[in-house]
């Protein structure tokens, strides 16, 4: 229920004074003086905000080019689209006590769902980040409409505060009452209204996202820091983050404030130590805290910050996410590293957990240039975000099942809005995401993918085309504005090849000096100068950590999956239900198990790649014939990623 203002302000321990004033004053200037002491301190101890290694282009630079990247581009940008702004701004009109006559959306959006409105902070995102992937402008139109809307409800509402829900969803939270993810909630809202800023230059929504976090930084500055640690126990998504990211934008020192408030003590603590203590808890409540975390570092330099963020990306890839890359099983870690083979269900790799992986390891590549972080965002795009849209309407998946036998679930249009229907217009509207960055120096080719890039301030146009991942080569195309330009052309040579050839207007480069996990190829370059790259790829097989008899098969950077049939299964069988959580009958029907495997040496041996234009494998030697795909390419059929393989 909607709470009046009278009632509001006096639940509010930081709205006293009547003219809401005095006390917001007193804990601005506390909080700036705590805030700038902590910068300062950092500052004496020798921290400066680091400088990058690798730099991103930015998403009007790149184009992707890939036939199949371009239908999901394009499948998803008609989604966007296709939804009414007014039905997205309906539950906000309704909350600042404006009258709306527009269809309420259903599921998660829906006007009694105490998450309402999250998903129009990613649906900002999505707009912001087509406008510069496809360059479509309708859509950067249609954010600054929705931005314009939102300030008239943040206005009626009055200090700051805006969402979908009134603010006595917060006093819940303060008061440890139940309520579902109010700042969750609001950070994505927060973030939409900072990237439509970023990336459209609407210096409207830059300062509507000032005001939440104005109002945010007075909510936290009101608690007791041992009672900010227990709201920081409920998920608050990448507050942190926003925060900082609203710090660098304006150098308010309220709001790095504000950001260390999110600083969770539970987790960051043993992370900082370098300890794991993550078994129990809820996957993705934690890797945006992470996400902000790498954030502070970026701008603090504060070494804390950043083993934290690092510690967490090592243990997490390394050792708690499955052959895709994804993580997760019924939405936890609920088991000790290393220990994944008794979490294959149907609810396995949430979407969100992958996409904000991802992002993490966008960061943490940025730093440091190390191909590690490129060979795992290269395996957790293919296999874990790749194929988690359906091809008919571009409805996105929440889980990925990796229990043999059950099949994808899409959501539906306008009645699921899940937390990773709004993840997944995020990633599918950023394809270009993460293919090249650069230095002064030179540029760096981390994916292997029809696509284009822009180095405006060199004068660079990389053109690149292959058939990957059905062959396993590379074409290169240099355009420059100035004849005999020296520049470093760095191609990753993944871990799963194990050869890899360069050719410069076809002579062979083999052999020379290869930087860690690159070839390097530095010269002078000319317009039409053609790299070709080779790198072959195999079948090999992956094991579980903790039970080598439970194995995933692999076709270069693809998890290859089998094709267990379509017996029982209807288009129906593809949606999830239209209901507010999306877990709990997830699945229709019950799954096929997979045969049992023999042991038969090096799978190269036995599952052998078919003649034809796309990639399809047969196993040899089998109880059954089973046909094998990459597992990003399964749509409509039962199937398998973890085989049992028993001696023969």
């Amino acid at each position: 229920m909607i709470r009046s203002d009278q009632n509001a302000m006096a639940s509010d321990p930081a709205r006293q004074e009547p003219d809401g004033s005095t006390e917001d004053q007193n804990f601005s200037r506390r909080e700036f003086l705590v805030g700038a002491a902590a910068l300062l301190a950092a500052q004496r101890m020798g921290a400066a905000a680091p400088q990058p290694r690798a730099r991103e282009f930015p998403l009007s630079s790149v184009r992707v080019l890939q036939p199949e990247f371009v239908k999901w581009q394009e499948l998803n940008r008609a989604y966007l689209h296709a939804l009414d702004a007014e039905r997205l701004l309906h539950t906000f009109r309704l909350n600042a006590g404006f009258p709306s006559s527009a269809q309420p959306l259903g599921g998660w959006e829906a006007p009694d769902v105490e998450i309402r409105g999250h998903f129009l902070g990613h649906y900002l995102t999505a707009c912001a980040l087509m406008s510069q992937s496809a360059g479509d402008a309708a859509l950067k139109d249609k954010a600054g409409y929705i931005v314009r809307e939102l300030v008239k409800c943040q206005q009626k509402l009055g200090r700051g505060y805006l969402s979908a829900f009134p603010e006595e969803f917060f006093d819940r939270l303060r008061d440890g009452k139940r309520v579902w993810v109010p700042f969750y909630t609001l950070h994505k809202i927060l973030a939409g209204l900072i990237d439509v800023y970023r990336l459209c230059d609407n210096r409207e929504a830059l300062e509507a996202a000032e005001g939440i976090g104005q109002w945010t930084a007075r909510w936290t500055a009101a608690l007791p820091p041992e009672q900010m640690q227990k709201v920081l126990d409920v998920e608050f998504g990448g507050m942190n983050e926003a925060l900082f990211d609203l710090y660098g934008l304006t150098r308010n020192e309220d709001y790095a404030a504000a950001a260390r408030r999110f600083d969770h003590a539970r987790v960051f603590d043993p992370l900082a130590e370098g300890r794991d203590a993550l078994t129990g808890l809820h996957c993705n409540t934690q890797i945006p805290k992470v996400i902000g975390a790498a954030r502070a570092f970026e701008l603090t330099g504060e070494e804390r910050y950043r083993k934290i963020a690092e510690f967490f990306w090592r243990q997490v890839t390394a050792h708690r996410c499955y052959c895709t890359g994804g993580t997760s099983n019924r939405e936890h870690w609920r088991t000790p590293p290393g220990r994944l083979s008794t979490e294959l269900s149907e609810a396995t790799q949430e979407c969100c957990c992958t996409y904000n992986l991802l992002k993490l390891t966008r960061r943490l590549f940025s730093w440091t240039a190390d191909p590690r972080c490129a060979d795992y965002y290269e395996r957790a795009f293919w296999n874990g975000i790749a194929g988690t849209m359906c091809p008919d309407d571009g409805m996105t998946m929440y889980f990925v099942p990796l229990a043999s036998g059950y099949w994808k679930l899409y959501a539906w249009p306008y009645d699921s809005f899940w937390c990773c229907t709004g993840s997944g217009t995020e990633s599918f509207s950023k394809l270009a995401d993460s293919i090249y960055f650069h230095d002064d120096g030179g540029i760096w080719v981390n994916l292997y993918l029809s696509s284009e890039v822009e180095w405006k301030q060199r004068g660079v146009r990389l053109r690149q085309q292959t058939g990957f991942p059905e062959q396993d080569s590379a074409r290169f195309t240099v355009e420059t504005a100035q004849p005999g330009l020296r520049f470093q052309l760095r191609l990753r040579v993944p871990h799963w090849t194990r050869s890899f050839r360069v050719l410069v207007n076809g002579r062979n480069l083999s052999g020379k000096a290869v930087s860690p996990g690159y070839f390097v190829a530095d010269r002078s370059w000319r317009t039409g100068d053609v790299v070709e790259v080779r790198f072959p790829m195999h079948v090999r097989a992956e094991a579980m950590p903790d039970d080598p008899s439970l194995q995933a098969f692999f076709y270069g950077p693809l998890v290859l999956a089998g094709d267990l049939g379509r017996e029982g299964l209807t288009p129906e069988s593809h949606r999830g239900d239209k209901i507010r959580n999306g877990r709990e009958h997830y699945l229709k029907g019950k799954p096929v198990p997979a045969p049992d495997l023999k042991a038969l040496g090096d799978p190269e041996k036995w599952i052998l790649r078919e003649t034809g234009p796309t990639l399809r494998f047969r196993m040899e030697g089998q109880p059954a014939k089973i046909n094998l795909v990459p597992f990003y390419r399964i749509d409509w059929q039962r199937y398998a990623v973890y085989w049992r393989v028993t001696p023969a």
